[in-house]
């Protein structure tokens, strides 16, 4: 192995008869390793980039499961408080004593049920009387209604909500028309 002239580490390109490398074989020796250096320095920058990257995109991956991880059971939810909302609406002014202690338990239960959908980000969005907005309703109907503003939500059908801020359903509502048109500035300080 010591007769090996490449033992040791010596540039396999340089020649095996002369026992003194030229300077020519030397510099294309040093340019060949820097051109190596540069490339794996270039690999190296890419890969650190790359794996900063995953770890960025798992980070928001991560984000975005807890703020919406919980979407299917909410709009699960929901249909359970529509119910209650409907059976609430739907009770006789005049009722009985005793069935009166129910109707408030079941107000209770609507209230409770409204405060854990708030405190895990599903928010309810209020529509009536407020102006239009195809992100947040969806028309079922218009209603002829001069005293108000065209375009403007008078009655909530189906509520709708958001989760952390993002839709989650839309109100289903019914708008106005025939009423005077809906001014620029009003739109401005109703959306806020």
């Amino acid at each position: 192995m010591a007769s090996d002239s490449t033992a040791g580490g010596a540039p396999a390109d340089m020649p095996l008869d002369s026992p003194e490398p030229t300077l020519d074989v030397l510099q294309r020796v040093v340019e060949g390793l820097q051109a190596e250096n540069a490339e794996l320095q270039d690999k190296h920058l890419r890969a650190v980039a790359e794996s900063q990257n995953i770890r960025r995109r798992a980070q928001q991956d991560v984000e975005k499961e807890r703020k919406f991880g919980i979407e299917r059971f909410a709009r699960d939810v929901l249909s359970v408080a529509d119910n209650l909302g409907r059976a609430l609406s739907a009770l006789p002014a005049n009722v009985d004593p005793a069935v009166k202690n129910v109707i408030v338990g079941v107000q209770a239960t609507e209230r409770e049920l409204q405060s854990v959908l708030e405190r895990h980000g599903v928010t309810r969005i209020e529509a009536v009387g407020k102006p239009f907005n195809a992100d947040f309703h969806q028309a079922m109907m218009e209603v002829q209604d001069p005293s108000v503003p065209s375009g403007t939500v008078v009655q909530e059908l189906i509520p709708g909500y958001l989760l952390a801020g993002r839709l989650l359903r839309a109100a289903m509502v019914a708008v106005s028309k025939g009423g005077p048109p809906r001014v620029a500035a009003a739109d401005a300080s109703n959306d806020a």
